[in-house]
């Protein structure tokens, strides 16, 4: 397992200590969930502004569709 290092002021480490303290955790496991729920809520930002990309073109009328034969005829030639 890595290891990393982390340089905050005093204050600031209390208030993550605390926290960690109120959900029941150690010091480094709250700091990873926070960062892993931080990431999780990126990626869902960006499947939703891939989506406002899908609507916006179905709107304007620029989506470009593809039936399943034209894939199928795609991936077998």
């Amino acid at each position: 397992m890595a290891m990393v290092s982390l340089t905050l002021p005093e204050e600031e480490l209390s208030v993550f200590e605390n926290y960690a303290k109120f959900n029941n955790q150690t010091l480094n496991e709250a700091i990873r969930c926070v960062m892993l729920d931080k990431i999780e809520n990126f990626e869902d930002k960006r499947d939703l502004k891939i989506i406002e990309e899908y609507e916006k073109e179905k709107k304007d009328g620029t989506l470009k569709t593809y039936s399943h034969e034209d894939i199928w005829g795609e991936l077998l030639s």
